[in-house]
């Protein structure tokens, strides 16, 4: 599994013109199923969102999580994280979850994350979406549950 973690000031997500999802203050998480993923991947990469101290704190310092500054989150599915570009000029995807794994542990991951008590949003799965964000810092962060960076 896949993630671009991106720390905002707001978010959203819109489909045919119309907002589905929008934040505040938190996190944007692009999210990739890959085709070998299962819910260890999910859990791995949840707990990361959830934990990751890229918050500033009293001096300045990124050393708090969404957690603790109870920020929001929202999540994004985004199968061409798996794009692979390596070989001609159209990206592969072969390496993505079929659309039913890939929709199982993407809300997999959103549902889990709102055990936290974190306030999240999605997009929808499969459809056309413009996002739009305000990145703070910008603050940046990719992450990847097979550890390949």
């Amino acid at each position: 599994m896949r993630a671009v973690v991106q720390r905002v000031s707001s978010a959203y997500v819109r489909v045919n013109a119309e907002t589905i999802g929008e934040i505040g203050p938190g996190l944007l998480v692009l999210l990739g199923v890959g085709e070998d993923d299962q819910q260890a991947d999910a859990v791995y990469i949840r707990e990361k969102i959830v934990n990751m101290r890229i918050f500033e704190d009293e001096a300045g310092k990124m050393n708090r999580s969404v957690l603790e500054i109870q920020g929001e989150v929202l999540i994004v599915s985004q199968f061409t994280l798996y794009g692979d570009c390596r070989k001609g000029r159209r990206p592969s995807f072969i390496s993505a979850a079929p659309p039913e794994r890939g929709e199982e542990l993407y809300l997999s991951v959103a549902e889990e994350i709102k055990k936290h008590g974190l306030s999240v949003a999605t997009g929808q799965f499969g459809a056309h979406m413009e996002v739009g964000l305000v990145n703070d810092g910008p603050v940046t962060i990719l992450l990847d549950s097979k550890r390949q960076f």
